[in-house]
């Protein structure tokens, strides 16, 4: 079964191409409490989009689900939340969650309106999971690599799969039969890691969904619309036909690609 693909905008054009290619789930990114401070120094996506974007996205879509992801928990997040959903998101994702409390109080807010996916992506978190896994109302759940590589003190955020960290999340989220994903991917054949070799890594893990990468498609410097659909219609097609290949891979040619990976990661801590 192919991944869910999920793609970061808040432009409606960007978002109806998107569909059009068949990304599962369109993104909009409400984050911005202290997301500059853990990242200001990272060449990461930080997004300003608006709770009105969420109803200028979500009446264009048709077929792709609408994720929202929320500030970390505050003062304002019911509010905030309620926003969310009565605006039309079909998942929302709490960022930043450290106990089980966090995570309780964030399904509570959203009271089976929609979705609720957790992003692991801090220690406290990852510590905790067994008793958030023991818990009802959590429908999926995201390990997200570039906070929780600077948590760990890694110089890159794929470290945490070259060193076994994602494999060990990610078994435990597989054996509850949770909706699961890592990070993202670029296009196959761009990237620091090839987007192949991560997309092979998804599958080695069972992995349920990922984000597309900002460098599948920039759109902050491509801003010619039929390029943009070039873009889309070419690269997801060669996402998709390469999944295809890989449900017939023996558990040898994901071993090799996982080695690999190992190997390009500590070449690039290196440098």
């Amino acid at each position: 079964m192919a991944i869910k693909l999920m793609y970061i905008t808040n432009e409606p054009a960007i978002a109806h191409i998107a569909e059009e290619s068949g990304v599962d789930r369109i993104f909009i990114d409400l984050e911005v409490r202290g997301k500059e401070e853990r990242q200001g120094h990272l060449d990461s996506v930080k997004s300003h989009h608006t709770l009105e974007d969420i109803s200028n996205i979500k009446g264009t879509l048709t077929t792709s689900e609408l994720l929202v992801r929320a500030n970390a928990l505050y003062s304002r997040s019911q509010e905030e939340i309620n926003e969310i959903v009565s605006r039309g998101a079909d998942i929302v994702m709490l960022p930043m969650w450290s106990s089980i409390d966090d995570a309780c109080r964030f399904r509570d807010y959203v009271g089976g309106r929609a979705k609720v996916l957790l992003l692991l992506e801090t220690i406290p978190a990852e510590k905790c999971l067994d008793e958030v896994l023991a818990q009802e109302g959590f429908d999926e759940v995201l390990i997200g690599l570039n906070d929780l590589h600077l948590q760990y003190h890694q110089k890159f955020m794929f470290e945490l799969l070259a060193n076994g960290k994602v494999d060990e999340i990610m078994g435990k989220l597989k054996s509850k039969g949770k909706f699961c994903g890592f990070g993202g991917i670029a296009s196959l054949n761009q990237g620091m890691i090839s987007g192949k070799n991560i997309l092979t890594e998804h599958y080695r893990l069972h992995s349920d969904m990922a984000i597309l990468s900002r460098s599948f498609c920039d759109t902050s410097k491509i801003t010619d619309i039929e390029q943009i659909k070039r873009i889309f219609t070419q690269g997801m097609k060669e996402i998709r036909d390469y999944e295809q290949t890989l449900t017939t891979q023996s558990a040898a040619f994901f071993e090799a690609n996982h080695q690999e990976v190992i190997r390009k990661v500590r070449e690039i801590v290196e440098k």
